[in-house]
């Protein structure tokens, strides 16, 4: 019965209602794009590596992100396959590079050498070629969405890269790093590129065999190779999101513009709550008159807020998703780990509840007589 009082008083005022439910949008919307937009940039920041396909990276020395490393032996990658469990090790090659555009400019891009056939750490979602168009001495690829940048290069053109000639071979879809544009290219290629020697690779990227015990495998490089850093991609990712977070000022931007925007919603819902109220006095006078208690009073304005919670997180969650949708595999970095959806919900209802609290102190406080004057 108090939820149905509750329900008709909210359709009695449709255009309170509806103010307070556009303050639930709001959370949910503006909150949701802003934890969008972060997490699509923590992909960006760790892409090597999550798509590397590797369960270990071998790096130099007191590394905490892995653009902040130095150069390593090749040999390294020998001396690994001969270590039992361990399926593969491949040397790849990163370096900055600038890529000669139609009209004459230049454009800075990260360069990341794969060694062939098997081309370990490569783009993982391809637009049209595939890793095969590697194989070619010259070829590299680029991402769909960085070729409006570049003056829109066709696959098979002929590009320059620091210098050194190179062919637009495939496009990768969507494989976009933090640092920049990156291209990919056989090692041979990215050493020319470099100037790198060929006894020297940036990093050496392993796996693992199936059955093998990971951790034993791990323990084993580390005593094998006591002048390198050993990580487990995983945790390479993790150190490689929390040093741009820390020094790129991302973390703190990001916060605060979520917090304004949960503050915004909370706003919203109170004074529309509050209004509410002053506007219904006299029916929650006339409710008290009639013998409802103070707790029926409190439950009604309760399930209002709750009714006005859950029809704002279904409207604010199917723009988000519009949103995120629009978004995809656009040049606007958007992602949303399954986790994050529930907790929000929850966490916004939570709000409007709090947002209610002064609505329903002075709807308790309403005096019965108050219906008689």
């Amino acid at each position: 019965m108090r939820r149905l009082t509750a329900l008709k008083m909210l359709l009695f005022d449709r255009s309170t209602t509806a103010g307070s439910v556009a303050g639930v949008i709001a959370i949910i919307f503006l909150v949701g794009q802003q934890l969008a937009i972060l997490f699509g940039l923590f992909t960006y920041m760790s892409a090597l590596v999550d798509n590397s396909g590797a369960d270990i990276w071998v790096t130099t020395k007191n590394v905490d992100n892995l653009s902040g490393g130095g150069t390593l032996p090749t040999r390294y990658a020998d001396r690994l396959l001969g270590l039992e469990g361990v399926e593969w090790a491949e040397p790849i090659v990163r370096t900055a590079g600038l890529i000669k555009l139609k009209g004459g400019n230049y454009q800075p891009v990260q360069v990341v050498g794969l060694k062939r056939p098997r081309m370990a750490g490569g783009p993982w979602r391809f637009y049209t070629g595939g890793l095969e168009a590697l194989l070619d001495d010259e070829g590299i690829t680029l991402d769909r969405i960085d070729l409006p940048s570049l003056g829109n290069p066709e696959p098979g053109d002929i590009l320059e890269i620091s210098g050194k000639r190179v062919r637009l071979a495939a496009l990768s879809q969507s494989y976009r790093g933090f640092e920049g544009i990156i291209v990919f290219t056989n090692i041979e290629k990215a050493r020319q590129i470099s100037g790198l020697p060929p006894e020297r690779c940036s990093n050496i990227l392993v796996n693992v065999d199936k059955g093998a015990d990971a951790g034993a495998v791990f323990s084993a490089m580390r005593k094998a190779l006591p002048m390198a850093e050993i990580f487990v991609s995983k945790d390479l990712s993790r150190l490689t999101r929390l040093y741009y977070i820390k020094n790129t000022g991302i973390g703190g931007s990001f916060g605060f513009s979520t917090l304004i925007g949960a503050l915004v919603g909370v706003v919203i819902i109170a004074l529309t709550m509050y209004t509410n109220v002053l506007n219904k006095q006299k029916q929650f006078a006339v409710l008290r008159a009639l013998g409802a208690r103070r707790r029926d009073v409190f439950l009604i304005v309760f399930y209002q807020a709750l009714f006005i919670a859950l029809i704002g997180t279904v409207a604010g969650f199917t723009l988000l998703s519009l949103f995120l949708s629009g978004t995809k595999d656009s040049g606007l970095p958007s992602a949303m780990p399954w986790i994050v959806p529930p907790i929000h919900a929850v966490f916004t209802i939570f709000l409007c509840i709090m947002g209610s609290l002064l609505s329903m102190r002075k709807a308790m406080k309403i005096d019965p007589a108050s219906a008689f004057r």
